[in-house]
């Protein structure tokens, strides 16, 4: 990959999105992880207004000091970035005694999870209406396109996706040339929604490389029969994401009424 080229390329692009937009900037939700702050670093460079925004609910103390740490040296480095920080925690323990929380644990947990999404792109959509500024999501290819991990109307609710294309390990390099924090560089990827320092790993099963590898296995027409071993788990792995979450990855169905029923 041509690093410093698709840097440019991307920084292009969100200016001109943003100019024929009409809009003055972007709005970005920092987490303490690699593609929030390659995102939020790569907004930056635009020269448009750039607000980050923390949004902890029962977060792990890891995640908050990362994100701190890269909101103050983007500040340092850009005139155009400002930060605020909006603790979620008592809205969404508010929101636990309105709902149901009858049920299988797990399944009561994970819908909590993609609440606690939700909850930061409403909270990312109120400053974005505020300011007349676009909402910059921060998902890279492997979680919209390969395994969809990422919770639907929650951050995959935004306005425009411009690592969306970028593998995670191209995503490192970019993160890289950008100078992003070291302690960001080595941390252990994690979506952060359930309060402790779980990573992504833990809850997929398979390593972002491994992920990598079965994506380009399915692109070239793969069958889990082809492999063995480790190979044959992340390929089974992979596609089980890949199947159930289709419905993140494809159009809302429509459903078309024939015109001879109208």
């Amino acid at each position: 990959m041509q690093t410093e080229k698709v840097i440019d390329y991307i920084v292009n692009w969100l200016t001109e999105y943003a100019n024929n937009a009409k809009v003055n900037g972007f709005v970005v939700g920092v987490s303490g992880g690699i593609d929030s702050a390659v995102t939020s670093t790569l907004c930056a460079k635009t020269g448009l207004d750039v607000l980050c925004i923390e949004m902890p609910i029962h977060q792990a103390e890891s995640h908050v000091s990362r994100a701190h740490e890269h909101i103050a040296q983007l500040k340092e480095r850009f005139s155009n970035v400002s930060d605020t920080r909006v603790d979620l925690t008592p809205v969404f323990e508010e929101f636990k005694t309105e709902v149901s929380l009858d049920g299988k644990q797990a399944t009561v947990d994970m819908a909590l999870a993609n609440t606690r999404a939700r909850l930061r792109m409403t909270t990312l959509y109120y400053h974005a209406g505020l300011l007349g500024r676009l909402v910059a999501g921060t998902g890279n290819k492997v979680e919209d396109f390969g395994v969809g991990f990422y919770t639907k109307y929650g951050d995959g609710g935004v306005d425009l996706s411009p690592i969306a294309d970028l593998l995670k390990s191209e995503v490192y390099a970019i993160g890289e040339a950008l100078k992003v924090p070291d302690s960001i560089m080595k941390a252990a990827p994690s979506d952060g929604l359930f309060g402790d320092a779980r990573s992504d790993e833990d809850q997929i099963g398979a390593s972002y490389p491994e992920l990598e590898w079965a994506m380009q296995m399915q692109d070239e027409g793969k069958t889990e029969d082809d492999f063995e071993g480790r190979q044959k788990d992340v390929f089974r792995i992979y596609m089980s994401y890949n199947r159930r979450n289709q419905h993140k990855m494809i159009p809302i169905p429509i459903c078309e009424i024939p015109k001879n029923l109208k």
